[in-house]
């Protein structure tokens, strides 16, 4: 089956309001021409607002880097679905390893997060992926798939379709280390095999799974070459205009 690619920028704690929307208009005039993948970027909470205003006439969508499941209440500090849906979001990315390792987050929490988005249409990015420790024990693929269940448990099938997978091998993140295609596609196979156990092979066919582990302009293509990897979250490379335009152009001869 094909699927329509998918690479987010996830600019994490970095750039202010009016930093964001400089490179929010430059990626927009470098990225505008290429209408076969969905473009996402992730900036702060402050700036989702004016971003998702300042690229509402393109074809580029914004989104969170992270939510609360609930509409409203007493959770100082949190951002709600229905705040986010109402300032332009289409997407937000939840249980990024960082929020799992730095701030507690659950599986729990995770599936209770995908299941707030979809009540108020929008597309989770649910994150998954293991650490070196995981990985050396020969663990990952039981690890992933077990995040992966924990996440979608409350979703219909048709959520699930709508839904995007990240998988984030954590030892390849920000150290510029960087699996290989082969690991990826393993892994990305095993989650879309899982996901085929829950909803059936229909359902799992039309999930986008993306990778997401330094991606960079050198990698993107042996990366998306591989039958189950659908697109990539992307963190420091998605900081510089021509570094991110560069991996969105995947398909195209990548500059020397």
């Amino acid at each position: 089956m094909s699927r329509r690619p998918i690479i987010a920028g996830n600019w994490k704690m970095n750039l202010t309001v009016s930093e964001a929307l400089e490179l929010g208009a430059e990626i927009r005039n470098r990225c505008g021409r290429f209408r076969d993948v969905d473009v996402v970027l992730a900036p702060t909470g402050l700036a989702v607002y004016p971003l998702a205003r300042r690229l509402e006439d393109s074809s580029i969508h914004v989104a969170a880097q992270n939510c609360h499941w609930a509409d409203k209440g007493a959770y100082t500090g949190e951002l709600a679905p229905p705040h986010l849906a109402a300032a332009g979001c289409t997407y937000v990315v939840v249980g990024h390893s960082e929020r799992r390792q730095f701030f507690g987050e659950t599986d729990d929490g995770v599936a209770k997060k995908a299941r707030a988005l979809h009540d108020h249409g929008l597309r989770p990015i649910l994150c998954v992926g293991e650490t070196l420790d995981i990985r050396d024990a020969g663990g990952h693929l039981g690890h992933v798939t077990r995040q992966t269940a924990a996440a979608v448990e409350l979703l219909s099938s048709d959520e699930l379709a709508d839904t995007v997978i990240a998988y984030e091998p954590v030892w390849a993140i920000g150290t510029g280390r960087t699996a290989t295609p082969e690991q990826a596609q393993e892994v990305h196979r095993a989650i879309r095999q899982e996901l085929t156990r829950i909803a059936g092979a229909e359902i799992a066919d039309r999930v986008r799974i993306q990778y997401g582990g330094s991606v960079k302009p050198a990698n993107v293509r042996a990366l998306m070459a591989q039958p189950d990897i659908d697109g990539a979250l992307v963190g420091g490379a998605s900081l510089k205009a021509d570094s991110f335009a560069q991996i969105v152009a995947f398909r195209e001869e990548l500059d020397s």
